[in-house]
């Protein structure tokens, strides 16, 4: 088996936790220079902006000098720049330290925070937020929290034991228990296991389940009711996008505060965080595969609706 070889550090500092952008240059290229390579790959980027980030030498190679907008494209070779950052408008939720030691980091996230960087979600994030606050620019997380959900989240400390952690996910040796708000429906038989194919295919919003083998399993059980609310237990067996979401709707029962099922509606503006989507990530379980401890540890939040938010008066 062929060694793969380490990717070279980055001679660019994060910026406000932010990593720079790491881009290799294609084998087997035809541009002449590396500066029309990026043109091309960075078309959304805007009219002139490439040609401005050579022109201020804020283009670098592995050794952190700048690249001139006339050097010959090397296959193979590495640049680093620093995207621009995105007007963030702050999500005005304190993100919980449930954890730390030496290994790990965990966290009780708030609804309407990203877990990393992607797309118009950069600086504020839960990522960039622990590497300014607590000074750790090596942090990663281990796993992906939707932004819409609230709840506990794994983050490394050390770079060689990312690896260790993320296959305790891959390999589903994490018991994660959720807890969610939605109808009460007297007829839907609980508790039962939920199991379909569920596909989200690229572009889509949302995502669908479709004939064929399984690959997406739940455990959902009804906790209390009252009038015609519910709150459920929620146990994955597996990993799928937006799978929780998803089978709770095929059992009519969709979540409360959910933008896209059983519809899309119309995006909530920036800033508007009256109504979150009521799932959080109650539990996370598992053997650490560092230091052999059996961790088990809970959120300390609780979700709106069940607890007499306003907002959520008559739902």
């Amino acid at each position: 088996m062929r060694r793969r070889t380490p990717l070279p550090p980055s001679p660019l500092p994060q910026r406000e936790g932010v990593d720079p952008v790491r881009v290799r240059l294609p084998f087997g290229g035809t541009w002449p220079t590396v500066r029309e390579y990026l043109v091309e790959r960075l078309t959304g980027a805007g009219d002139g902006v490439v040609d401005g980030m050579f022109d201020a030498g804020l283009v670098v190679g592995a050794d952190g000098t700048a690249v001139a907008p006339d050097a010959a494209y090397v296959p193979g070779m590495f640049v680093w720049f620093h995207r621009e950052l995105p007007a963030e408008v702050r999500v005005p939720f304190e993100l919980r330290i449930v954890h730390r030691d030496e290994h790990i980091v965990v966290v009780d996230k708030p609804h309407f925070l990203a877990t990393t960087p992607r797309g118009s979600h950069v600086a504020e994030t839960a990522l960039a937020r622990l590497r300014r606050e607590l000074g750790i620019p090596s942090l990663t997380a281990a796993h992906r929290l939707d932004r819409l959900t609230a709840g506990l989240v794994l983050f490394t400390v050390r770079p060689e034991e990312r690896g260790a952690y993320q296959t305790l996910f891959r390999d589903r040796r994490v018991r994660k228990v959720y807890e969610a708000v939605a109808p009460y429906d007297p007829a839907l038989t609980l508790p039962r296991s939920v199991r379909s194919r569920i596909v989200k295919e690229r572009g889509s919003l949302t995502a669908r389940e479709v004939e064929g083998e399984p690959n997406a399993v739940s455990h959902v059980e009804l906790i209390e009711h009252r009038a015609d609310l519910a709150r459920y237990r929620l146990v994955p067996g597996t990993g799928q996008t937006h799978q929780l979401r998803v089978h709770m709707n095929a059992l009519g029962v969709p979540l409360l505060g959910d933008p896209l099922y059983p519809v899309v509606t119309d995006p909530v503006p920036a800033g508007d965080f009256r109504r979150p989507l009521q799932l959080l990530a109650r539990e996370l379980e598992f053997t650490d595969p560092v230091t052999g401890v059996a961790h088990v540890f809970r959120t300390g939040r609780t979700l709106a609706a069940w607890s007499g938010d306003p907002e959520w008066a008559g739902q």
